[in-house]
């Protein structure tokens, strides 16, 4: 076979390679991505609605400009109320944010150690938990313990557990993934764990701590455990696709106001949230910004540095294959990119 044809075959093989992934490709993801880009974030906002999140909310707070709040969609479709800016939110694994300056705190006081194991903490799962006298509490915030994440189980979120036994009795006496530190992987497991470890350290639940820490500090009265706080009425509604019903009332942990959890991400990015010394701590443990995820309610928030601004988007649909979580994430671009021309023609 000649190089030349040997190419040709390679270019052609390349070719419907391209094809078939694009076949597979949800052209929606596609689309959001090649719009041309609105010239305000309410239309982006409005356009995302379109593409098929039923409700969706934006807080952006940038520095020199007063804090800007959007809403677009159903704040509950069915009684037809429309999106509102302070509505409550379920806002899932950001809580780690707020997990990770608890532990900081802690450690910062001397009450809890990075270097000390789970072990040590909790000998009650040691032998149940591969590598329990490796794993310490910095490569349990860091996602490096190698545990398996108990929501990978299957049918996980068909019945949620609702208590930290029935949670880690979903990985008990499993293999490690891997070897402490060797890897990383997004495991939910870790936080489990680093609460009850808070919760035995302070003698009560950690939320409390987190409260007097961190919210009332912050005036963040708008911030949450449970839905069993709330007026059901404040929280959005939450839809995920193939599921007939509202996914409000589901309990999963934490529920703000996008301008509480901006709020509390500046802080975070701008070190006011830290007493003398613990910022160096929580730099050397975990990140500034984070996304979360539950059935129904998908939150990002993340800092631009850039722009020196803090943007907080909820999107009120998930579903099974998480071509919403893709579909979240170009129009969150979108919405930095909008930003970023503003600033540049204002």
């Amino acid at each position: 076979m000649t190089k030349k044809r040997s190419k040709l075959i390679i270019r052609v093989v390349l070719l419907v390679g391209t094809i078939v992934s694009l076949f597979f490709v949800p052209w929606l993801l596609v689309k959001a991505w090649i719009l041309p880009l609105p010239d305000t974030i309410q239309a982006q906002m409005d356009e995302a609605i379109d593409h098929g999140f039923e409700g969706m909310i934006v807080y952006v707070d940038q520095a020199g400009q007063p804090p800007q709040y959007f809403a677009s969609g159903w704040h509950d479709r069915e009684a037809k109320i429309p999106a509102k800016p302070d509505a409550l939110f379920k806002i899932a694994s950001i809580s780690k944010l707020y997990d990770a300056v608890a532990v900081t705190k802690l450690v910062s006081d001397g009450r809890l150690s990075l270097d000390k194991t789970i072990a040590d903490y909790l000998p009650e799962v040691s032998g149940r938990i591969e590598n329990a006298d490796k794993i310490t509490l910095r490569l349990m915030i860091q996602h490096r313990s190698g545990i398996p994440n108990f929501t990978d189980a299957p049918d996980f979120w068909a019945s949620p557990t609702a208590t930290y036994e029935e949670s880690l009795a979903l990985i008990l006496d499993k293999p490690a993934n891997f070897e402490p530190g060797e890897d990383y992987e997004y495991c939910n497991t870790n936080y489990l764990l680093l609460n009850k470890i808070m919760d035995n350290e302070l003698g009560y639940g950690n939320f409390q701590f987190i409260q007097e820490e961190i919210l009332i500090p912050l005036n963040l009265n708008n911030t949450f455990s449970s839905v069993s706080e709330v007026k059901i009425e404040d929280v959005m509604s939450g839809y995920h696709v193939g599921h007939p019903f509202d996914l409000k009332e589901d309990d999963h942990g934490m529920l703000a106001t996008a301008e509480d959890v901006g709020t509390f991400l500046r802080a975070l990015n701008d070190g006011t949230v830290f007493e003398p010394g613990e910022q160096e701590i929580y730099s050397s443990i975990y990140e500034y910004e984070h996304g979360g995820w539950v059935p129904g309610y998908q939150s990002f928030a993340g800092y631009h540095e850039d722009l020196d601004a803090v943007v907080i988007a909820f999107y009120s649909t998930t579903d099974p294959k998480l071509y919403n979580w893709n579909l979240s994430e170009i129009i969150n671009s979108r919405i930095a990119k909008i930003l970023r021309k503003q600033k540049s023609s204002g």
